[in-house]
């Protein structure tokens, strides 16, 4: 099913969108719009798991979060992890973590725009096409 998301995705998801979009943040409805058709990096969805732990979410909400998002989840391959560590020069001025560069990688293999929340990345000089949710 992964292979299926990334092959039929027009974007890629950041954890901070997608919990934007659980929280009702300022976004969240561009979010809840590229859902059904956006992928997301297992990098990505264990920050979204471990956020939800963090907050002491139920495991009902864990679940019903999970059955929402676990059909687009693209695995952390190595071409991913090579795309990932070659991202760090480029994005490590603005502080990007690991599971932001994972979230570029998988969008940059793609081909398609990553969707997120944080500012800074609209001031990225990297040749993938960003959208800064608010």
């Amino acid at each position: 099913m992964a292979k299926a998301a990334e092959k039929t995705a027009d974007s890629v998801l950041d954890a901070s969108a997608f919990l934007a979009m659980l929280k009702s943040e300022p976004g969240w409805d561009r979010v809840a719009v590229a859902l059904p058709t956006a992928a997301m990096s297992s990098v990505n969805a264990a920050e979204v798991y471990s956020k939800l732990s963090e907050w002491s979410v139920s495991r009902a909400e864990h679940a019903r979060c999970h059955a929402v998002i676990k059909d687009r989840i693209v695995p952390f391959d190595a071409d991913l992890a090579y795309r990932t560590g070659a991202l760090r020069a480029a994005t490590m001025h603005k502080g990007l973590s690991l599971a932001d560069r994972a979230c570029l990688a998988l969008a940059q293999r793609m081909g398609v725009r990553a969707i997120t929340s944080d500012k800074v990345w609209a001031e990225l000089n990297v040749k993938i096409d960003i959208e800064v949710i608010r």
